[in-house]
């Protein structure tokens, strides 16, 4: 392999002449669709001790639609950066290899030359976004690529009313959801009409609504074949019907299938099953079940008498299994399997305002919320993106104070305020997994990241302890060990936030989208050790988008506009959704 530029950014004198190759200043058609070849490409990151990616050798032609799958880690990411020129002249390692974009070679074309060709959506929108304003935000980069002020005040509107923003021009972008944040960043994407569009989990912090309208966008676009479209998303009963070609990565980044989705479903679906990876419904007659594979369904009776779940309780071709690596819980709070009828988390009547966005009025995230969650009981947290889900979460973590109502958790000396707790205290009460992994990282390697939380159960914080090596293995990551959290991939990332949230043992554990981003592998190993934990007594609330994970639950509560629209157990939520028309998401 050839080193990497030592540079981390292209030459700014190009940054002219990449937007006179791409269009005039005010020119506002699109850049032509490229078509894209890889032959025997490879990369491997500074500081990781292996390739993301080796030795794919591929050809997508010009106004195809390209999806990319695998398990999580397989590189699929990587290859989406690296299609925009952020791998390598953003990120440094070492390049094997050649990758075009159109009569671009990658590797020798400067940064500006390959964006002006070329948008990516990233998984974690707040990556994208840097303007305080929703319609500046997708203004600014029109007017980096030079389009003239009348063409900007046009084009905006259309790019927000595409991902179904309108309205939303002069909100504060750090007053949106993640949901709304999302939609943001494919605006962002869509403006300048680049030639080449790659979609990096577009829809996973979208509702559903959300997600089938971002589908069909992404539809419209395939079926016109005005561009080239590489998405790599988990979600593949949604995108396989979008897709010309399909290429198939394993878990080392090496190419295991390139062509056809039917060629590719037929020789390929179960080795993607046995790499861990969702496999869609249409493959399914390829794809043999692993041994040992069923639905955690969660069959622990509801308040009204029923279970949620069953064996077509899926939305992919493959069930949730529970996998049998997953390490003992800790032992701790004995009191946990007495008195299960008296409530460890308690919120009564909040609201939650935030302050008014420039230009704007203040509003209300949460209104007039209450709920109880007992020990051993997990409750799914769901609505439409911007319904208060996350802030709700915040302000039973005492991160965020509610402007009234008040909200007990169970501490060392009864109910208590967690805004009120002392550090050592709140966190052996309450256990908090984000949305983006990245902010609860604390330490250098993986095993030192999952140590940091053995205090809180009564353990040294030793990177080398087995509870620490049972962690890893538990949710793949033991090859991952010496590797520096921030470099791992999003679904790696997100599996080693909940091992490390877990380890600890808390009494309640919060947790924000926990599925989102994970492969099947990866998702089992999540709801088996919180099934684990459950089990021991610990109460769970958690975010999703996840059909699959809803009738692992015990009961859903909804929100809508931030009050609470539905309680009850998953069998009479999917029964009669508070949404009309349905969300399009039954299992």
């Amino acid at each position: 392999m050839a080193p990497a530029e030592e540079t981390l950014t292209a030459p700014g004198e190009e940054a002219g002449k990449a937007l006179e190759d791409a269009r005039g200043p005010a020119d506002r058609s699109p850049v032509l669709a490229p078509d894209l070849v890889a032959e025997d490409f490879g990369w491997q990151y500074r500081g990781r001790l292996s390739p993301a990616l080796e030795g794919l050798t591929f050809r997508v032609p010009a106004g195809s639609t390209l999806l990319v799958i695998g398990p999580s880690g397989s590189g699929k990411s990587t290859l989406a950066r690296a299609l925009v020129g952020l791998v390598p002249h953003e990120i440094a390692g070492t390049w094997s290899g050649t990758l075009r974009v159109g009569d671009l070679d990658v590797a020798a074309t400067p940064m500006q030359r390959v964006s002006a060709r070329a948008g990516i959506v990233f998984q974690e929108p707040e990556s994208q976004l840097v303007m305080p304003r929703v319609e500046d935000e997708v203004a600014f980069g029109l007017e980096n690529r030079g389009w003239a002020r009348d063409d900007m005040r046009a084009r905006v509107p259309d790019a927000l009313a595409a991902v179904g923003l309108s309205g939303f021009e002069r909100r504060a972008t750090a007053a949106l959801s993640g949901g709304e944040q999302q939609r943001l960043a494919i605006a962002d994407v869509l403006a300048p009409m680049p030639g080449l569009l790659v979609f990096d989990e577009p829809t996973a912090n979208l509702d559903p609504p959300g997600m089938q309208h971002v589908f069909e966008r992404i539809g419209e676009m395939a079926a016109s074949r005005t561009r080239t479209l590489v998405i790599v998303e988990h979600r593949l009963d949604a995108a396989l019907p979008l897709a010309d070609l399909v290429l198939l990565i394993d878990d080392a980044g090496r190419q295991m299938a390139f062509g056809p989705p039917d060629e590719v479903g037929r020789a390929h679906a179960a080795l993607l099953g046995r790499l861990g990876s969702w496999v869609p419904r249409a493959w399914a007659p390829w794809a043999a079940p692993s041994a040992g594979q069923h639905v955690a369904d969660g069959r622990r009776g509801d308040a009204d008498g029923t279970v949620g779940g069953g064996e077509d309780a899926t939305a992919e071709g493959m069930p949730l299994a529970t996998s049998p690596a997953v390490p003992d819980a800790p032992p701790r709070l004995a009191g946990r399997q007495r008195g299960r009828d008296r409530a460890v988390l308690r919120a009564e009547a909040i609201t939650v305002r935030y302050p008014a966005s420039p230009g704007g009025m203040a509003r209300a995230a949460l209104a007039d919320v209450s709920l109880a969650v007992r020990p051993g009981e997990r409750v799914a947290l769901i609505g439409p993106n911007g319904s208060g889900k996350s802030t709700l979460l915040f302000a039973l973590a005492g991160v965020r104070r509610p402007s009234s109502g008040t909200v007990r958790v169970a501490g060392p000396s009864g109910l208590a305020d967690p805004a009120r707790l002392p550090a050592r205290d709140l966190a052996r009460t309450v256990g908090v997994v984000f949305q983006n992994p990245e902010l609860g990282f604390v330490a250098s390697t993986c095993a030192a990241e999952v140590a940091a939380s053995l205090p809180v159960a009564g353990h040294p914080a030793d990177p080398s302890a087995p509870e620490v090596e049972a962690a890893l293995r538990a949710f793949g990551l033991e090859r991952l060990a010496g590797e520096n959290p921030f470099r791992l991939s999003e679904g790696e990332q997100r599996r080693l936030s909940i091992a490390a949230a877990s380890i600890g043992d808390p009494a309640v554990l919060l947790l924000d989208e926990p599925t989102f981003g994970l492969d099947r592998r990866g998702a089992d190993a999540v709801v088996a050790l919180l099934d684990r934990l459950r089990d021991r007594g610990q109460a769970q609330m958690m975010t999703t988008h996840d059909p699959r994970l809803v009738p692992a639950c015990d009961r859903v509560l909804a929100l809508d506009a931030g009050r609470v629209v539905f309680q009850g157990s998953p069998n009479a939520f999917f029964a009669d959704p508070p949404w009309r028309p349905a969300w399009p998401w039954q299992p």
